[in-house]
């Protein structure tokens, strides 16, 4: 997932996670509410109003997390909105932050009391916190007046250019909604929009797609030149954002490439150079290679970056990959679509029907997809009727001479079904079979007149409407089905079946001359009583028999034209009218009378038996208008694809040269080319589909990627770095580890190589020498973690150096399959033996200087490191009453790698207080919550009466405060017990320089940051009581600083190793600001909550 894909609550720092932890225990109903049905919630709503208004934060914050707590219970808290609307000013972000989650919900239906608030929105778009001012701008698009639109309007391009992509990714949403009350504000939004679309950040892309297809989507020219970034972004983009620009760029490969269906030989071009140079060579090439096609690279492109989006949990952005398959790839490739939505067929129903809808249509034109699964669409009991309705269309679709009899055994079991309706779609089933394969016609024949005989009169009368249907063609062969029929019509009592057997023997009456009178009879007896259908064909049976057999059958049909003509339908008292004038002839009749019989008596065509969904595939698979068979509002056509491709240099995309990112990899000879084109496009585009980290976000999850884009790239040249989970306890081993490596490298190297190398690990080696001693050997074997902080500090370098160094590189010649960078310091040892050689004679003059000025310590060097305090502090696991004598307590040791990087070391001590000895004491069940692991302690074989033992255990609790709970067995007994950590020893302490603090510091701004003021009385001021209380409180470690009253501590979160950065700043008059700033904002506001008392109390 996208490095920017950050969830809501996670923006929203500690107010929904702290809503679910305080907001719960607080509304606690008095005790009149137990009454509630007769009592009302005013009292209630009087109290949060007080609270509102008190001068108190902490009742502020208390009255908002049960106000937002209403709202997510469905509960209507419109009548709070003025004294909610008051609090917008609050100083306090954690109620602004509730506050705006409010006026989100309420602002649309109060909109003359927020109307009041516009001008505090207008500041906060101005906030330095970026959630603030995406939530401001949220409130602002919500209030729907039209006289605000030209604020909203310069908010929208404001926050277009904000430095924040959450706020542009607000943007792009208020678009849609300012378009919507306004449209004539397209043409001002199409700018903001064209603007936005050049964004490099994943979190907006979706967003502002969505914008685009709402607004304008006829637009196509905004697409080109961003339609290979958006190819590119593709995979990092979050779910519903992916499935958005699936369907976008569906639209528009539609109308920029050529179709891959017309040929016969797909020929794959992945070079640059066109295919196409001019129409006269087009002409030719027509002329000469009818059947050859190549594509297009760039719908080349689409179609690879969509492929592993088939493996995506979601099923919606599954289903779009699948449809824009179904509608751009070539047919042999789009069968690889078929596995994944099968797949989705083990979903819930709601997916399964729309899934499903869509293989049906597929299943129509193209079977061979997927016959290979047809025992997936079997039914099963438990469907409910919509599935097992469009799976029996799919199995339909997909029968052939080779599968019909297994299918044939499985119909007949559904045709057993209780289920009616399922029944009568299985005989519907059959009699489609019947007449696409000709070789089972007779067998599905032979079947559907069993089925006359069964009890379910249902059954029976969906079987007669089909074998009507098959009887229509071939009817010479069946005389004897039409007379086993005509005596069924005694017993039916289904107005269809009964219609549909009197229409065949009035159709066929010529092969059954004594029958048919008779029938006529009888139906002329029950007329009055028959439903409108039946006594229309009553009716047609009177008129065929006349026009074919008058003696016997003249007076019955006068007698039922007289019924019908005082019937109360006036269907029935005007086919009468209609029939009578046809058929009898006087002086008023006309020239038809003659034709009578020819048209009574015409060859009828035999009817199709066709699925309902062969006319569905006009429209867009996945749309709503494919699932309801008819045009949605807002559906947007997919266009034929065109006869001659338009120009293809329209994407191109001219890339700034301060834009460029260095890439000096000397294993690739490069080409002479003037500066300008230092890079070749291909490159820039594997830098783009590599790494998202040029947007600008700075987020630490965009970091993740593009370390492991680095790691891969490390490995594949011999020097990969050691995983996160090492540590640098181990350092001597780890060294040894890291100099072979390095020699590996040098080995494989060409000499030219090794050289540099050298040299570059001489001049670091000197420049660290003056450093603390925690960068002595751990340089070489830094985590990935600290590679990717240092990438963008190696980039702001790498323009300087790409111009000297370009010469040089077009003249080294190196092997091929070397794949390193030049400037990933990071991955070469530093040399700790002397070097005999000198260095000029290694670095060639030029490139001694180029290396000058290169910064080495540009790079965060962060260090795990022991603990500066272990708690005495123990908790109490087991009382020694309820563990029948046996007492057991924990504490937190602070050991770390005893269990691996990711457990934190638990000491228990267990204690027998009985004057008998306890065997087998050990840890039975364990019911942890989803990700979280335990190590057990060995099994304590005996505790003597009065012993006691300390047993050491290590729980990963995935950096989550939730309780581990397992039960702690004896022999004869198991204890139910639990273990709850503090937030402070989910930590692993770490040391780097204070400039390194700072610049991770600073990118860990925003909603990273959680802060706090706090009174310290003079005695707690100094800086050993501090450092004392807080690593004590947390396992943190000490930062150097330069500043008397600034103390930095930093630690990383055990499970996943993000940053925790805390910074205690003194100020003037007995206060300090508590500062934490880390990706993982839920611990961070614990931590900060646990702290706080910690460093305020006397």
């Amino acid at each position: 997932m996208s490095g920017n894909g950050l969830t809501y609550s996670e923006q929203g720092g500690e107010a929904a996670p702290e809503l679910a932890q305080e907001a719960a225990p607080t509304v606690t109903p008095s005790a009149p509410a137990a009454f509630g049905l007769f009592s009302s919630d005013t009292k209630k709503n009087e109290d949060l109003k007080q609270m509102l208004e008190s001068s108190k934060d902490s009742a502020k914050l208390d009255a908002m997390k049960r106000i937002v707590g209403m709202i997510a219970k469905g509960k209507n808290a419109s009548e709070l909105f003025p004294a909610v609307v008051k609090n917008v000013a609050s100083k306090n972000i954690e109620i602004k932050k509730l506050v705006y989650v409010y006026l989100m919900r309420y602002a649309e239906e109060q909109q003359d009391l927020a109307l009041l608030s516009i001008s505090t929105f207008q500041r906060a778009l101005k906030d330095p916190n970026q959630l603030i001012r995406a939530s401001a701008l949220r409130v602002l698009s919500s209030i729907r007046v039209p006289i605000i639109v030209p604020i909203m309007m310069l908010a929208i391009k404001e926050a277009s250019s904000d430095l924040s992509p959450y706020v542009r990714k607000n943007a792009a949403h208020a678009i849609q909604k300012l378009y919507s009350l306004d449209p004539e504000q397209k043409e001002m939004l199409i700018e903001v929009i064209e603007k936005l679309l050049k964004d490099r950040s994943t979190l907006v892309a979706g967003s502002v797609v969505m914008a685009f297809e709402e607004v304008c989507p006829d637009r196509i020219d905004l697409i080109h030149k961003n339609y290979r970034k958006l190819c590119n972004l593709l995979v990092d983009v979050e779910e519903w954002g992916q499935v958005v620009i699936i369907h976008m760029l569906t639209r528009y490969a539609r109308t920029q490439f050529l179709s891959p269906w017309k040929v016969d030989e797909v020929v794959d071009e992945y070079s640059e150079s066109n295919f196409y140079e001019s129409d006269e060579e087009q002409k030719e090439k027509d002329q000469k290679l009818k059947t050859i096609y190549t594509m297009d690279p760039d719908h080349r492109l689409l179609l690879r970056n969509t492929k592993p989006l088939l493996q995506s949990r979601n099923a919606a952005v599954v289903m779009a990959v699948a449809q824009l398959y179904w509608h751009l790839a070539p047919k042999s490739e789009a069968g690889i679509v078929s596995k994944s939505l099968v797949r989705l067929l083990r979903s819930n129903r709601e997916v399964q029907y729309i899934v499903l809808q869509n293989i049906a249509t597929m299943s129509i034109q193209r079977k061979g997809m997927f016959e290979p699964y047809l025992k997936s669409f079997y039914v099963r009991s438990t469907d409910p009727t919509m599935i097992k309705t469009l799976k029996l269309e799919i199995m339909t679709n997909l029968a052939n001479e080779a599968n019909i009899s297994t299918l044939l055994r499985e119909f007949q079991t559904y045709v057993k079904s209780q289920d009616k309706q399922f029944a009568a779609a299985t005989i519907q089933a059959i009699g489609r079979c019947a007449t696409n394969i000709t070789e089972v016609t007779d067998t599905c024949l032979n079947g559907l007149v069993c089925l006359l005989s069964n009890r379910d009169e249902i059954v029976v009368a969906e079987s007669v409407v089909v074998i009507k249907k098959l009887l229509q063609t071939q009817p010479a062969h069946h005389g004897e089905i039409i007379k086993h029929m005509a005596k069924l019509l005694d017993n039916i009592t289904v107005p269809v079946a009964r219609a549909s057997i009197l229409w065949l023997i009035g159709e066929y009456c010529e092969r059954v001359p004594k029958i048919a009178p008779d029938v006529l009879r009888k139906t002329a007896k029950s007329f009055t009583n028959e439903d409108d259908l039946v006594k229309l064909q009553i009716l047609n049976l009177g008129a065929k028999l006349y026009l074919t057999n008058s003696k016997q059958t003249k007076l019955l049909t006068q007698y039922v034209l007289n019924l019908g003509k005082y019937d109360q339908s006036y269907d029935i008292r005007d086919r009468t009218r209609f029939i009578r004038q046809l058929i009898v002839p006087n002086e008023k009749s006309g020239a038809l009378s003659k034709y009578a019989k020819k048209i009574f008596l015409a060859q009828k065509p035999a009817p199709l038996l066709e699925s309902p969904f062969k006319d569905r595939d006009h429209f867009q698979l996945g749309t709503l208008s494919h699932t309801l068979n008819s045009r949605a509002t807002g559906y947007l056509e997919l266009s034929d694809w065109p006869e001659v491709a338009p120009d293809p240099s329209v994407r191109n995309v001219d890339v700034a040269e301060s834009a460029k990112e260095w890439t000096g990899i000397p294993g690739k000879p490069k080409k002479e080319k003037p500066t300008e084109k230092f890079y070749s496009e291909s490159e820039e585009e594997e830098d783009d589909s590599a790494s998202t980290s040029s947007s600008g976000s700075g987020s630490a999850s965009e970091s993740e990627k593009e370390d492991e884009d680095e790691g891969s790239t490390d490995e594949s040249s011999g020097s990969s770095s050691p995983s996160e989970e090492s540590t640098d306890s181990e350092s001597d081993s780890k060294e040894s580890a890291a100099k072979k490596r390095c020699r590996a490298v040098n080995e494989s190297d060409s000499q030219d190589i090794k050289k540099k190398a050298e040299g570059i690990s001489i001049k670091r080696s000197t420049s660290s020498s003056s450093d603390t001693e925690y960068t002595s050997s751990d340089e070489c074997s830094s985590d990935s973690k600290s590679d990717s902080e240092s990438g963008k500090s190696r980039n702001a370098t790498s323009n300087k150096v790409s111009k000297k160094e370009e010469k040089p590189a077009q003249d080294r010649k190196t092997p091929k399959t070397q794949d390193m960078f030049l400037l990933d310091l990071d991955d070469f040892c530093p040399v700790t033996t002397p070097v005999a050689v000198p260095t000029a004679a290694v670095l060639s003059p030029s490139l001694a200087a180029d290396l000058e000025g290169l910064s080495l310590s540009s790079s965060s060097v962060i260090d795990v490191t022991m603990q500066v305090s272990v708690p005495t502090k123990t908790h109490e696991l087991l009382h020694r009453m309820s563990g029948k004598g046996l007492a057991a307590h924990y504490h937190f040791s602070r050991q770390p790698g005893i269990f691996g990087d990711r457990m934190v070391p638990v000491q228990v001590t267990v204690t027998n207080t009985t004057d008998q000895k306890i065997e087998n004491i050990h840890i039975g069940e364990k019911k942890l919550p989803p990700g979280m692991r335990m190590h057990e302690f060995n099994p304590i074989e005996c505790l003597e009466p009065g012993g006691s033992i300390t047993a050491t255990m290590g729980i990963d609790f995935c950096d989550s405060t939730q309780t581990a709970s397992f039960q702690l067995c004896t022999k004869d007994d198991h204890f139910s017990v639990n273990i709850q950590p503090p937030v402070g020893e989910l930590l692993l302490p770490v040391t780097m320089s204070e400039k390194d603090f700072k610049k991770e510091q600073g990118m860990l701004t925003g909603m990273n940051e959680t802060s706090t003021t706090i009174a310290v009385a003079p005695q707690n001021s100094t800086r050993l009581v501090i450092i004392e209380r807080v690593v004590k409180a947390a396992n943190l470690g000490v930062v150097p600083s330069g500043q008397d009253n600034i103390h930095r501590f930093a630690a990383k979160t055990m499970h996943s190793g993000s940053l925790m950065l805390v910074t205690v700043e003194l100020k003037e008059s007995s206060t300090a600001q508590l500062i934490i700033n880390t990706e993982k904002t839920v611990i961070g506001s614990v931590l900060l909550r646990e702290l706080k008392p910690v460093l305020s109390q006397g």
